[in-house]
């Protein structure tokens, strides 16, 4: 079996990156953990770059705390102030194999109503703030921010699966070269 270690313990993570991993690489026997590490960034990270420098650091730190991983996956959502305008919300993640190779890939990007911008600005977290606006309790581990304002036609769930996608894409061309990139 080859191990896959999910940088969270959040049920929604740790199914995104299953359906991941499954539609990506079907052939191969993997068997999931998840566990708690710290991102080494904000609670709520309000930058492009701070958001994928937790994703990378959870995929780093995943390897640390179990070195007999093949792979580590670290998802860390953010949100982005937009000059006179809403908070945009994104989550970018980190694939990390054993041999230090990384994939990238980052969700689509929706933007926040005001009561839920607002109580963020004020320093809440994006899922405690939809908590209190919609009377929610612990909707980061169930449909999230997306899956609120859609109605559930996207759910946190699906939403992240087509960025674990994307962050597997060297895995699969492996016979192609991947420079790691730099987020600003």
């Amino acid at each position: 079996m080859i191990t896959v270690v999910v940088a969270s313990q959040n049920p929604v993570k740790l199914s995104a990156a299953q359906a991941a991993f499954a539609q990506m690489l079907p052939a191969k026997p993997f068997t999931f953990q998840g566990v708690s590490v710290p991102s080494g960034v904000s609670d709520q990270p309000m930058t492009n770059a701070e958001t994928w420098q937790g994703a990378l650091n959870r995929a780093q730190s995943a390897f640390a705390l179990r070195p007999t991983a093949v792979y580590t996956v670290g998802i860390e959502g953010g949100c982005e102030p937009n000059a006179d305008g809403p908070l945009s919300v994104f989550a970018w993640v980190v694939v990390r194999h054993a041999d230090g190779r990384t994939g990238h890939g980052k969700t689509a990007t929706f933007f926040l109503p005001e009561e839920v911008g607002s109580l963020v600005r004020g320093g809440l977290e994006l899922g405690d703030a939809d908590d209190v606006v919609f009377s929610k309790s612990n909707s980061k581990q169930k449909n999230g921010s997306i899956g609120l304002l859609t109605g559930d036609v996207i759910t946190r769930e699906t939403y992240y699966i087509p960025a674990v996608v994307m962050a597997l894409i060297p895995f699969v061309n492996a016979n192609l070269s991947f420079q790691e990139p730099h987020i600003t």
